[in-house]
């Protein structure tokens, strides 16, 4: 409980405190109590940030779940040796240091060395700069976010896939159902609960990314988002707000924000989710 008070609920406590103030960590707070709410909500940065985050937040979700249950499939497939290899193989992404796992999608990007645009070009392709094209940053963000959580999303579901019942496969084989009706009338609705805490966990996850886009557009706490904010997201701001400006106050603010936002969509989905149980 001491632990608890001291490292969870005393920061929130602060937090909410100094959002109703103008501080920059030295000087005493200053009172002004709605101001910071109504700046970040007026300002064009946090617009973009939270357009860029229903973006990403609308494919990479998806297309994720998508991926890890192709993954979890395919590797539930498998027995003894082949299983454990393929399923340490599309985990090991997870385990990886952020800082590394940017480096290697930033050489893959890179524009006149880089994996991708050396196989574009045997198509005749022009290279493509990746990570600095707003045509393009969305897009190569979603792709390393995608190789980087499905691994962990393939776990929580194959271990799903493995306590569906095999008699259930059994008789739909008898009663003549192909693979891809076992699927849809059996390992999808058996998979249902779990499936459940999959998208919430990858929507709470995914509307608080902060290191990918941060490393992938090398940026600091002055400079961050990519050309054009095209990769700006809530925590890169609510960060450079906090340790780039100075303003711990604002920045406060901004975290409740987003923490109210994350607290609403979690609800709505929990409601969604009983009401299908329910039914």
């Amino acid at each position: 409980m001491l632990l608890f008070v001291v490292f969870f609920l005393y920061p929130i406590i602060s937090g909410l405190f100094y959002s109703f103030h103008d501080w920059n960590g030295v000087r005493e707070p200053t009172f002004v109590g709605l101001s910071n709410y109504r700046w970040l909500i007026s300002s064009r940065d946090f617009s973009r940030a939270m357009t860029n985050l229903c973006v990403y937040l609308l494919i990479t979700v998806p297309i994720g779940i998508f991926a890890a249950l192709g993954l979890a499939l395919l590797v539930d497939s498998f027995t003894g040796r082949w299983a454990n290899f393929f399923r340490n193989a599309y985990f090991l992404p997870v385990v990886l240091p952020a800082f590394l796992a940017a480096t290697i999608w930033r050489w893959i990007y890179a524009p006149n060395f880089g994996l991708l645009n050396m196989i574009l070009g045997w198509f005749g392709i022009p290279a493509v700069n990746f990570l600095n094209d707003t045509g393009t940053m969305m897009y190569a963000l979603i792709a390393v976010d995608v190789w980087v959580s499905a691994g962990f999303n393939m776990v929580i579901l194959l271990a799903g896939l493995k306590n569906i019942p095999t008699e259930l496969y059994e008789a739909a084989r008898l009663d003549g159902a192909n693979k891809w009706q076992q699927i849809i009338h059996i390992t999808l609705p058996m998979l249902g609960p779990v499936m459940f805490f999959v998208v919430t966990y990858s929507v709470i996850s995914a509307m608080q990314v902060f290191d990918k886009p941060w490393l992938l557009t090398g940026s600091s706490f002055t400079e961050y988002g990519g050309r054009r904010g095209a990769l700006l997201f809530p925590v890169m701001d609510m960060m450079g707000q906090a340790f780039g400006e100075l303003k711990f106050g604002l920045a406060s603010a901004y975290g409740f924000i987003l923490t109210t936002a994350i607290v609403a969509v979690t609800a709505v989905m929990y409601l969604l989710g009983n009401r299908k149980e329910t039914k």
